[in-house]
């Protein structure tokens, strides 16, 4: 065991990695519904052109509308490689400051009158709980970046975990 000690000193310090954190938003099982009845009435509309073109109608109507549910539905929200992902953006938390966990009452109001117009959002209004992060960068005019998520706490955690084990 003497030769591994002698190679963890050489490697320096070891360093816990940050804390995981990966969520996908999707969206509620009652869309999913919603899309099934799209399918229905594409179905019902080309009912009077027969069996074919209604089965094609409802496939066809049911295919675009769950597209459509899973590309809003899909976003995900990442804490990796020294970064905050959420949808398009990706930040490096050595440019975020401290992360508030919002419920549902606070989180509304961040998503209404005290929303600054210059924040990134990544609203989700079927996700009543968010977490609100101040960008620190001074050359970013971003005061804050606003992520739905159902976990603030988990968010929060992970990218106070990321903050710590990132080189400043």
């Amino acid at each position: 065991m003497p030769g591994s000690l002698a190679r963890r000193a050489k490697l320096g310090p070891m360093v816990p990695p940050a804390r995981p954190y990966d969520e996908r938003l999707t969206a509620p099982r009652s869309w999913w519904l919603i899309a099934a009845l799209i399918g229905v009435g594409g179905a019902v509309l080309l009912f009077p052109f027969g069996l074919l073109p209604m089965l094609c109608g409802l496939v066809a109507a049911a295919a675009l509308a769950s597209v459509c549910v899973s590309a809003y539905g899909g976003v995900r929200v990442r804490v990796v490689a020294g970064s905050l992902v959420a949808g398009d953006a990706r930040i490096p938390v050595s440019a975020l400051g401290e992360a508030l966990p919002l419920d549902a009452e606070e989180a509304r109001a961040w998503r209404t009158y005290k929303a600054d117009t210059r924040a990134h959002m990544v609203l989700r209004s079927y996700i009543p709980t968010a977490v609100r992060i101040e960008v620190t960068d001074p050359q970013d005019p971003t005061p804050y970046v606003f992520v739905s998520t159902r976990h603030p706490e988990e968010l929060t955690a992970a990218l106070r975990a990321a903050r710590e084990t990132s080189p400043s």
